[in-house]
């Protein structure tokens, strides 16, 4: 696979826009490890490698543990997630999804249980964010770095 071209020079000011949507996201007050959490199981579910290399890293970077890491790609058979991580876990599938599930009831019951309407709000627009961010890395195919190769023992 190779890179089709590169989306930032192309159109810097579009760039900088979702770059601003981004800034916004990461000053909004939402935890870090809720942060992580959108970032990395929406990239899952978009099969964006760029942005699941770069949360891997990031979530890694930030203290959070293999174990949390690694499970949250089947977080509805972990125990790992509490129950607030949970409700977010499931509005992240269900938003990043949307066409699909219509953001339910349940869905939104189970956030609503855990966070105020404003964080409910702020952890929309951090989904709508690195929804973006994968849309455009997916579909000009932005390539992730390759790590050191190591050997299998």
């Amino acid at each position: 696979m190779q890179p089709r071209f590169n989306f930032a020079k192309a159109a810097p000011d579009a760039y900088k826009a979702v770059a601003a949507l981004e800034q916004y996201v990461q000053s909004s007050g939402l935890e870090r490890r809720f942060i992580h959490l959108i970032k990395l199981r929406a990239s899952q579910i978009n099969g964006c490698a760029y942005c699941v290399d770069m949360h891997v890293k990031e979530a890694r970077h930030d203290g959070l543990s293999e174990q949390w890491i690694n499970l949250m790609c089947v977080w509805r058979e972990s125990p790992v997630y509490d129950a607030r991580e949970r409700a977010l876990l499931g509005w992240v599938d269900a938003v990043t999804n949307i066409a699909k599930t219509g953001a339910p009831d349940g869905d939104y019951e189970a956030l609503k249980a855990h966070f105020s309407e404003k964080e409910m709000t702020e952890i929309t627009v951090a989904i709508g964010a690195i929804n973006i961010w994968n849309r455009l890395a997916v579909g000009f195919r932005s390539q992730h770095p390759i790590d050191q190769v190591t050997k299998a023992a």
